[in-house]
């Protein structure tokens, strides 16, 4: 642990520093980046208070509904929301739910990761997913505070990497009070690692908890022939572009919203559209869709819901490339015909399940896509794949939440850390 410390503390701050300067230099400047980064300007929230970590915007969207359960039963909490990313701690602020204050999580060092610790003085950490840094569970658990994890996510290729280093494997293990994987062989590569199995909670995937707005705004065009493009990467819009304006030659109603997964990316995926010769608009812009607007760039955050609500056909992005693939639990939810590329790493099970019962497409290039976007331009075979895809995905049992919500109850309570034992929760 002490060369882990060293070397974040020799590098960490140098290496934040270029990092900002590179961003500055590109237009893409974090506003208060460096200061919530290094811990220099830390929330000071008044009564209880809970820390919720997750990695950008796909963790912390899974994380909703656990966020909602929790204000719900504690409508006084103080929720410090932190994330990676400045997408991310842009869509935790765009809810403006009661409480919750969203910063840039403190780089792993001693000191901001102290700092951070002594401001906020949370009663509890949740980490969502795979964020396991050393500094930041180690400290959190010295000071008595119960750190859960949700969701936790740990493929071969981590297991083997933690597996050369022990010691913090162990350090890290020791202080996690509760987790929850959201696979069975995650699960046991945690225990590999040296988790306790009495702090091994029951398999909980909350993506497939997914809760979507009320009501959101409508479109000006058929749900049925419109295609959303979601958390599209760099390689990907090219290939969905070329598909759809061969689908549209075919079918003139077919629509496209077409939503990167970095609305920093704007000018550039505006730049891709135009090469279409396709009429578009650009929502960071403030313009809304007409009748006649064959595309739609939703470079914005905080409004998936509204582009999942509009669109009777979803591709689900970062299939294309080598990034695993985003979740299908929203668009599934939202009654969404669902389609992807090959590369489905990152949820591997869910789309298995889909695959399974015939509940989603797979296409691997622009004349496959163009075809399956065409097919399923059709209300009927839409609704159909839809239930197929809920019934699917509806696996995960909500009482999988209920271990977790009674240890948290007992943490936010002010009982002593023990009592928060999975055992006893």
């Amino acid at each position: 642990m002490w060369l882990y410390r060293l070397i974040l503390a020799l590098f960490g701050p140098p290496a934040l520093l270029l990092r900002a300067g590179r961003l500055a230099l590109t237009g893409r400047a974090e506003p208060r980046g460096l200061a919530e980064r290094l811990a220099l300007s830390p929330p000071r929230p008044n009564g209880p208070v809970l820390w919720l970590h997750a990695a950008s915007n796909g963790e912390l969207a899974s994380a909703k509904a656990t966020i909602l359960a929790i204000l719900s039963r504690h409508p006084g909490l103080s929720l410090v929301v932190t994330t990676n990313t400045a997408t991310g701690r842009t869509l935790a602020e765009s809810w403006r739910l009661p409480g919750l204050v969203g910063r840039l999580a403190p780089v792993d060092t001693w000191g901001a990761t102290r700092r951070f610790l002594q401001a906020v003085r949370p009663a509890a950490l949740i980490v969502i997913e795979n964020e396991l840094w050393p500094e930041r569970l180690v400290q959190t658990a010295a000071r008595g505070i119960p750190v859960f994890v949700l969701g936790a996510r740990m493929s071969a290729g981590s297991e083997r990497a933690w597996a050369r280093f022990p010691g913090i494997a162990r350090r890290i293990t020791d202080a996690i009070a509760w987790l929850s994987a959201q696979d069975r062989d995650s699960a046991r590569r945690f225990e590999s690692l040296g988790l306790n199995k009495d702090r091994l909670g029951p398999v909980l995937n909350l993506k497939a908890a997914f809760v979507p707005d009320d009501a959101p705004a409508a479109l000006p065009f058929p749900r049925a022939t419109t295609l959303l493009a979601a958390s599209t990467h760099p390689g990907e819009e090219e290939v969905i572009l070329t598909a759809f304006a061969s689908a549209q030659a075919s079918n003139p109603g077919l629509r496209l919203i077409l939503a990167p997964r970095h609305p920093r990316r704007s000018a550039e995926v505006v730049r891709l559209i135009a090469d279409t010769g396709l009429s578009f608009a650009v929502r960071s812009k403030g313009q809304e869709p007409t009748a006649q607007t064959l595309i739609y760039l939703a470079d914005t955050m905080g409004e998936m819901d509204r582009w999942y609500a509009g669109a009777g056909m979803t591709f689900v992005a970062g299939s294309l490339t080598d990034r695993g693939g985003h979740t299908p639990y929203e668009p599934a939810a939202h009654g969404s015909a669902i389609l992807h590329g090959p590369d489905v790493t990152n949820s591997a099970p869910a789309y298995a399940a889909l695959q399974a019962a015939g509940a989603s497409v797979q296409v691997e290039t622009a004349r496959d896509l163009a075809a399956a976007i065409i097919r399923l331009a059709d209300a009927s075979i839409q609704k159909e794949m839809a239930e197929k895809a809920r019934d699917a995905l509806s696996a995960a049992d909500p009482a999988s939440m209920r271990p977790f919500l009674a240890a948290l109850e007992t943490a936010l309570s002010g009982k002593p850390a023990a009592d928060v034992h999975p055992a006893r929760a």
